[in-house]
């Protein structure tokens, strides 16, 4: 089933009406080679291809910054792509003297993780380059080639599985465990062990693990670190790294300055579903798991910040809590206006407290479930 990402029509836009260069962040194995080249397939040029992975001799020309090589290099070709950008030393200065001396050259790059392409590129790149972010597809990308009903059918695969491209080509729950663990094992820290000077491996994972079991809850960076037996700073370390990979992404607490309100301590979510629960060990279906509603939780947030990313608004996200308990799922902030979401799995239903309308009367306020999720998200 070829799956159309939404990011195609915003990037063709992009190469067509402007001379910057195009960043594709996300984490390995979330198709943006496949998302390039479907790119590429939209236009005649001649190409140049590059990867960072695999040297050739293209490499010494490209970091040698000197512009008659990067001369040598690119000319006669209409674009050029730079695949895993992040494995070129100080990317950023070659990428700045290529966009500012081709002007007609089309300058592509995608990076599996954030934790050294960004700081190659940030400072010499600026106002040189837009930037998005390419997530596992999206139930806005689904609906395109799904309905409403199938999309519904097929919600138990999206906690379990997680939407990470290749698991809609596999068929066996056998096919989708071993395509999961290879992810979680072989993937997923690549970049993040190379790049961030992790001395101890295993502390990552067992980090991950107790994330994992924890997600949709506040977590104690200080509780982490005494189970880890390392320092917090360490530990914040970390779940930044993490961050910037793509794995997880913090939810903080929303707050006015109200001293009840509670902030202290972030919920901890998922990229993926599939990557969690392959982290735990954990593939059981749905009726024999006792944290399907926090599954449905993190599946729904995350869904509904790809949905707003590629629909380009800006937006931020919180949850909301009082220190008497009372609180909501989710908290969105968009053009200076509040939005919040009680999410709930099936077709429970929820009253919104009173101490919210009190508290942000200007805001609105809604339940997302079984009923109604699909246009939470879609």
């Amino acid at each position: 089933m070829k799956i159309q990402r939404n990011l195609l029509s915003v990037l063709k836009n992009d190469l067509e009406k402007t001379n910057k260069g195009l960043i594709i962040y996300g984490p390995r194995q979330v198709g943006k080679t496949t998302l390039v080249n479907d790119l590429l397939n939209e236009f005649k040029w001649n190409t140049l291809i590059l990867n960072g992975d695999q040297r050739g001799q293209w490499w010494e020309l490209l970091i040698s910054r000197e512009l008659s090589k990067l001369t040598l290099l690119v000319s006669g070709y209409d674009a050029v792509v730079i695949d895993e950008a992040q494995r070129i030393p100080e990317i950023g200065l070659s990428l700045k003297i290529l966009l500012d001396n081709f002007p007609k050259l089309k300058v592509i790059i995608t990076g599996s993780s954030s934790l050294d392409l960004a700081s190659k590129i940030s400072e010499p790149l600026t106002g040189r380059i837009y930037s998005y972010k390419l997530f596992p597809i999206s139930q806005k990308e689904l609906r395109v080639v799904n309905t409403p009903y199938e999309i519904e059918q097929q919600i138990e695969e999206r906690l379990i599985y997680g939407s990470y491209p290749e698991i809609f080509s596999l068929e066996s729950i056998q096919e989708k465990a071993k395509y999961l663990e290879n992810l979680t094992n072989n993937y997923l820290y690549k970049d993040l062990l190379e790049f961030g000077d992790i001395r101890n491996s295993s502390k990552i994972h067992d980090l991950l693990r107790l994330v994992a079991f924890q997600i949709g809850n506040q977590v104690s960076i200080s509780e982490l670190a005494k189970t880890l037996e390392i320092n917090r700073t360490t530990v914040d370390r970390y779940i930044d790294l993490l961050e910037k990979s793509f794995i997880i992404f913090r939810l903080p607490g929303f707050s006015r300055n109200m001293r009840k309100e509670v902030t202290k301590m972030d919920k901890i979510f998922f990229y993926d579903t599939g990557v969690r629960n392959s982290i735990i060990g954990n593939l059981n279906m749905l009726n024999s798991r006792d944290d399907v509603g926090k599954l449905w939780e993190n599946f729904l947030i995350v869904e509904r910040m790809k949905k707003l990313s590629y629909e380009q608004k800006l937006f931020s996200q919180y949850f909301w809590r009082l220190t008497s308990g009372a609180e909501i799922d989710l908290i969105e902030e968009t053009e200076g206006n509040l939005h919040g979401f009680e999410l709930k799995h099936g077709k429970k239903t929820a009253k919104i407290p009173d101490s919210w309308r009190i508290s942000y009367p200007q805001a609105t306020s809604t339940l997302v479930n079984k009923d109604n999720w699909q246009n939470f998200v879609i």
